[in-house]
This record gives C-alpha cells, structure tokens and sequence, in this order.
C-alpha cells in the first residue's frame, strides 16, 4: 500500500468532524468500512492495518469515531451514535450496501450498525468482541487469574467502571493493563504501544457508564442474517472464546475462526493466516477475491 493509494480528509457526520482515510478508492470497488476498538483508546491506525489490505478488492473506510483519535465530536458516545456515524459514512461513499468490520469494542459498534442497519450490510467481519456485557465480568476473573504481572486492583476497577480522571489518568492505566492483551508478552513492544496511542477519557467513561450497563445484543442476533466472520484469539482474556461462540451461535450465517496462538489481537499475532481468513471468508460468502 503507498502512500498514493490511500485519501484522507475531515468529514461531517451527524455534526461531528470525524477524519476519514480510503483506502484504495476506484469507482468500481465495494466499500468496507471498519470501526476501531477501544473505546476512548481506539484510533484509525489498528484498522487501517488490519483492513487496509484488503484494498485491492474494497474502498476500505477508516476513521477515527466521534470523541476517539484526533476526531472531534460531542456526547453522546453512545453506540446508537456510533453505528449511525457508520451509516452516515456509507451515505457520505455514496453507496448501497457496505461490508461493516470492527475488533473489540468496534465488533460491538459493528453489531449495532447491523442491527439498526440490515438492509445496508452485504456481510460483517468481527474480531475479539462480545453480544453482551456478561465479558466484563468474566474480565475480572480472568484478570485475578493470571500471574503475567502484578495489578493495582484500584486502578484496574476505575478503568473498567468509568472512574478515569483525565487523559494522562487513561493512558497511564492502560499502561497496567496492556501486559495481559498478547499471547506472548513483549514489554518493549507495548511501551511503544502505549507511547503511539490516543486517549480521551470522555469518551472511555461514557463507554462503561452509560453502554455496557444495558448491553445485550443476543435476543436480536438471530435476525441479521448477513454472512458473518467471527475470530478470536485463543488466549483471549477480556472477550475469551466463549463471548465469540455466544456470537457464532446466535447469527445464522457464521463462521467461527479461533486463532491458536493470539491473545486479543490475532489480525497482529498471526497477521498472514488473519488475512487469508478473511480474504477466503469474502470469498465464498460475498463472492469478493
């Protein structure tokens, strides 16, 4: 991918002033468009990464959310806000129909936008996320489980209930919690991590205050019939297999994909068999390769 084949400008969406890349933009290519994780920590770069491969088969649409990245935008930040920011950005590409994608707290957004927006989704890709909030308490099992490192069990409840002070407070608990993410823990990679990250604590705490609260996807789940690519990493600790499984279950039209030797980000720890996965997924089920 150079340098030429990829568009960015500021775009409004719903009265917020989001930043939008395309990848790979042709008059004749499908679109997908690609909500990053995260929350208040979540920004373009994962999914440009993991998607921005795929454009020489789509106009692949990255961005930073409202409230998220360097994008600009006020409360709610809300999912209904966030999955009708997505339409606003298929409407924006001029298109019918789009392949909706997101990883963790995007595979939440993506599940909404697919819900809300049936008819408007020719097939979903999600990675590591969960139908409902039930991962969030499992999380704190998990969590007291592990022996990786040592927690400030303080802090680790401020971050997952909301209580986050500041934009330094977020990017410093982050810092406690990123160790547990990955199957193999480097701690020279993710101090890097942490440097190259975005955080904005609004809208973090509005996440887990205001959304995960009453979320619950599953009675509705068995009504989006599009094909479905469901993956997760098999050491997993924040949305583990199980949250996965709940998905592939509940939608007619899935496909479940474990990957053995990934934490929560396989579309990085097994990046080529990621993407094979994806390209043979769009292959049969949308005919896309």
């Amino acid at each position: 991918m150079s340098n030429s084949d990829v568009t960015s400008e500021w775009v409004t969406i719903n009265g917020a002033e989001l930043y939008v890349e395309v990848i790979g933009r042709g008059a004749n290519k499908p679109v997908l468009i690609a909500h990053h994780g995260g929350g208040g920590i979540g920004s373009f770069h994962e999914p440009k990464a993991t998607f921005g491969p795929l454009a020489d088969l789509f106009q692949v649409v990255v961005f930073d959310a409202r409230g998220c990245g360097i994008s600009k935008g006020d409360a709610p930040f809300s999912h209904k806000a966030w999955a009708d920011d997505v339409e606003g950005l298929r409407k924006w590409m001029g298109v019918e129909q789009i392949v909706v994608a997101g990883g963790s707290y995007g595979g939440i957004v993506a599940l909404e936008y697919a819900v809300a927006y049936p008819d408007r989704v020719s097939a979903m890709i999600l990675r590591d996320t969960t139908a409902d909030k039930s991962n969030f308490e499992t999380l704190v099992q998990n969590a007291r489980k592990q022996d990786r490192v040592e927690l400030n069990w303080e802090n680790f409840d401020r971050y997952w209930s909301g209580q986050v002070r500041d934009d330094a407070d977020l990017k410093a608990l982050w810092a406690e919690l990123i160790p547990l993410y990955d199957f193999n823990y480097d701690p020279v990679a993710s101090a890097k991590a942490v440097e190259a990250g975005f955080y904005r604590h609004e809208s973090h705490n509005w996440c887990f205050v205001h959304n995960v609260p009453n979320y619950d996807l599953k009675p509705v789940l068995p009504n989006v019939k599009v094909p479905t690519l469901v993956t997760v990493g098999r050491t997993d600790w924040v949305t583990p297999v199980a949250s996965s499984q709940v998905i592939a279950d509940l939608l007619p039209n899935s496909k479940l994909v474990i990957f053995e030797k990934s934490g929560h980000s396989p579309q990085r720890e097994e990046a080529p068999l990621f993407q094979q996965t994806m390209r043979e997924f769009l292959a049969e089920s949308i005919g896309v390769k």
